[in-house]
């Protein structure tokens, strides 16, 4: 696929990019760039190569979800700036 200034233009408008004319043409040649090396990752054989779906075998490892009253009211209303001994009070942000 050849990548000319017009593809670029064009690619640019579709995602809201403003490019100057220097952008453009730093731009047409690193799509090239790109488009160049996915050609020669092309040429490769890789009929007896698994497809992968992560980078490394490790595995996330989640807790249990589990709901737990760890804190307090107390304790977490202790440290505020402003509070009513049951809630924050935070000031009004919506007349």
């Amino acid at each position: 696929m050849e990548i000319d200034k017009k593809t670029v233009e064009k690619m640019a408008h579709l995602a809201r990019l403003e490019l100057s004319e220097h952008e453009s043409v730093k731009m047409v040649d690193d799509l090239s760039k790109i488009l160049n090396w996915m050609d020669q990752l092309k040429e490769l054989d890789t009929t007896n190569v698994l497809p992968l779906t992560h980078m490394s075998e490790e595995v996330n490892v989640f807790r249990e979800d589990i709901a737990k009253n760890e804190l307090s009211r107390e304790k977490g209303l202790k440290n505020a700036p402003s509070q009513n001994g049951e809630y924050f009070q935070v000031p009004k942000v919506i007349e």
